[in-house]
Parts: C-alpha cells; sequence; structure tokens
C-alpha cells in the first residue's frame, strides 16, 4: 500500500494503535462505487482515464461471480431540478457534479464492466453510498458480513463509503488496484487513512481469492 507520508507520520500512527487488520466474514458483498462514464472517460467534465481501475474491477466482479457474493453498484445520478437548482449543497461546491443528470451518458455505468440483471443498482446524491440510499438494508438483507469497497473517486466517494460501512458495523477491505482518481496525491491519502482507521487496504490477488472463497 502507497504510504505518502514521512516515517514519523507513520511512527505517530502507529503509536496511536492504527492499522490493525479487520475479521473477514464467510459472507461478504462486492460495492463498486460510481464506476460510470462521467467518472471513468476523460472526455467527459467529471472524467478521467481509469482504465487500469476499471480492468480490475471487472476482475473483482468475476471473482465474486465465481464466489456467489453479491455485487451492488452505485451511480450519482441527479434529476434536471437538482441539477440545475440549489437544493443539492454539495453542489454548490463541487458544480462539475451538476453533470451527472439522469438519463445522461455520463450516469451510465461504464460499458467495459460486467454489470448483470441480478445485480443490485443504487441511485444516491452524496459522496457515501450509504447516505440517503438503501444499501444499509440490502446489505443486511442478503445477511453480509463483510463489504469489499472499489471504484472511483479513492478519496471521495470511496473513502466515504468505507468510512460509514464501519460506522454501520461491517468490516471493510478496500483493493488498492480497483481504486481510482483523478490526481495520485488525494488517492494515496486517502488509501493511507482508510488502512489506518477504517478497513484493510488489500492486494488485487488477495481480494480475488477473498471473493472467490469466502476466506474457506
Amino acid at each position: 500500500m502507497p504510504a505518502p507520508y514521512d516515517s514519523a507520520t507513520e511512527r505517530v500512527h502507529r503509536r496511536a494503535g492504527f492499522g490493525a487488520a479487520v475479521r473477514r466474514g464467510s459472507s461478504p458483498a462486492l460495492v463498486v462505487v460510481d464506476l460510470t462514464r462521467g467518472f471513468t472517460e476523460p472526455g467527459l467534465p467529471t472524467g478521467c482515464d481509469l482504465t487500469s481501475t476499471v480492468e480490475a474491477t471487472a476482475e473483482l466482479v468475476a471473482a465474486a461471480r465465481a464466489g456467489g457474493v453479491p455485487v451492488l453498484w452505485t451511480v450519482i445520478s441527479y434529476t434536471p431540478a437538482e441539477a440545475g437548482g440549489e437544493a443539492v449543497t454539495w453542489l454548490a461546491k463541487a458544480p462539475g457534479l451538476r453533470a451527472l443528470r439522469e438519463g445522461g451518458e455520463a450516469v451510465a455505468l461504464d460499458p467495459r464492466l460486467p454489470y448483470a440483471e441480478r445485480d443490485h443498482l443504487i441511485v444516491k446524491k452524496g459522496a457515501s453510498a450509504f447516505f440517503g440510499s438503501s444499501l444499509a438494508p440490502l446489505l443486511t438483507g442478503l445477511g453480509c458480513d463483510t463489504v469489499v469497497v472499489c471504484g472511483a473517486t479513492t478519496s471521495g466517494c470511496v473513502r466515504a463509503t468505507a468510512v460509514d460501512a464501519v460506522q454501520y458495523g461491517w468490516p471493510v477491505l478496500v483493493p488498492e488496484d480497483a481504486c481510482g482518481d483523478r490526481a495520485r496525491g488525494p488517492h494515496d491519502a486517502a488509501l493511507f487513512d482508510i488502512q489506518a482507521k477504517y478497513g484493510d487496504v488489500v492486494g488485487q490477488e488477495d481480494a480475488v481469492k477473498y471473493l472467490t472463497t469466502k476466506g474457506v
């Protein structure tokens, strides 16, 4: 895992008792955060080239299918009134997200990803996949005991989702290769923070094995 800070910072975190490993249950779910064209395609206003993230995520989805692990996708999508008005406070801070309008190309899942009809699709309005959505009751209904979170952006919606997942009581794994951001610095800093306090940042091979075997 990347360490964007100096050794002194790492010593402070170790002394504080951060970074312990989370427990892994036998009924995980894979939550793919916001890998829509508006985030994965550099030609769209809010996008960047997340080809490697998409490819790594597709591999995780295949592993989840093989292991009988449920796959849940999230998208940010605003109605014309939301995108064009002042009711959504986040859009005043990040007005570029107004491009994520329902029915538009920017809110469509990246076509390189293997979405299936049996998967769950959650439409959200904020950063966390849990806030104001059906994600928590869906995970409970599915009997999930661990959440594997990937997608975009690492420093925004992935981090927010990981934080809320652990606050709801689910251990969290974040596969590093299947997360992407618009810049390396925020990406590395977010992974550092998640590893320290909220979940385990894991390698691709580890995540694939876990999803395929569910820890068996």
